[in-house]
């Protein structure tokens, strides 16, 4: 059996992208899937895939900025399959822009769903793991992590409060509590164009030509989750080679 065999994996941001590639991924080399994002729809059609394919998946629609969404979502791991190895936080929001557009209503869009968002999974996930005496969390973290560049600001700080909130947890964690951030570059999702501001969302799609597929940080992920419970993979950076 491979290290992926027969885990209970939940996965935010599920829906598109890095989320649904990792979704994939895991479900062939046999995880049971619990699958969370807003859109329900895409998130239907993505667990007929998973099942049409002879995987186990189920959904329910999850908003990561909703504390009680991330507790439903853990419970029906433990309703469905009896248990929750690893969480994957996903979701994310990353409509950057420069300061000067003073587009608040986004700053705390992003502030609510990549820090509270993890926030919100670790609180839910992590008495779970306690009372079984092992998980893994795998949070997506970028590579605006270690990075500022102009229009980032917020989104980098968000990111960086990633990095920070995941290596305090991974120094509380203890012996049988693993704790993984994948901090992708430059991909080919949706992602790429969420900027509001048309000139940096210019800029953001001119990088599309290097832009790796999100199958590329679904392997990450699955490397972390197949290493023997006492190898802890802490920090996982991912990019295109051409990326500067």
């Amino acid at each position: 059996m491979s290290g992926i065999d027969g885990k209970v994996v939940a996965i935010t941001g599920a829906s598109s992208g890095i989320g649904e590639a990792t979704a994939l991924l895991l479900a062939e080399r046999g995880a049971r899937l619990v699958l969370g994002a807003r859109r329900s729809e895409r998130l239907a059609d993505l667990v007929a895939r998973i099942e049409k394919a002879g995987g186990e998946a189920v959904q329910a629609r999850t908003d990561v900025t909703r504390r009680d969404d991330l507790h439903a979502l853990v419970a029906l791991a433990g309703e469905r399959f009896g248990r929750l190895d690893v969480l994957v936080g996903n979701a994310g929001s990353g409509t950057i822009s420069p300061l000067d557009d003073l587009r608040v209503d986004e700053w705390d869009q992003m502030v609510d769903v990549n820090i509270k968002g993890v926030l919100h999974g670790i609180g839910a996930a992590l008495p779970v793991f306690r009372a079984q005496g092992t998980g893994h969390f795998i949070t997506t973290a970028s590579t605006a992590a270690f990075r500022v560049a102009p229009a980032m600001a917020v989104y980098a700080g968000t990111k960086f409060a990633v990095r920070a909130i995941c290596e305090g947890l991974r120094q509380e964690a203890g012996d049988s509590l693993r704790v993984t951030t994948v901090s992708p570059g430059v991909v080919d999702t949706d992602f790429t164009g969420a900027s509001t501001n048309e000139e940096v969302r210019a800029q953001i799609m001119g990088l599309r030509p290097i832009a790796i597929p999100p199958d590329a940080i679904a392997r990450a992920v699955a490397f972390a989750i197949e290493q023997p419970a006492a190898v802890d993979v802490n920090e996982i950076v991912v990019r295109p080679t051409a990326q500067k």
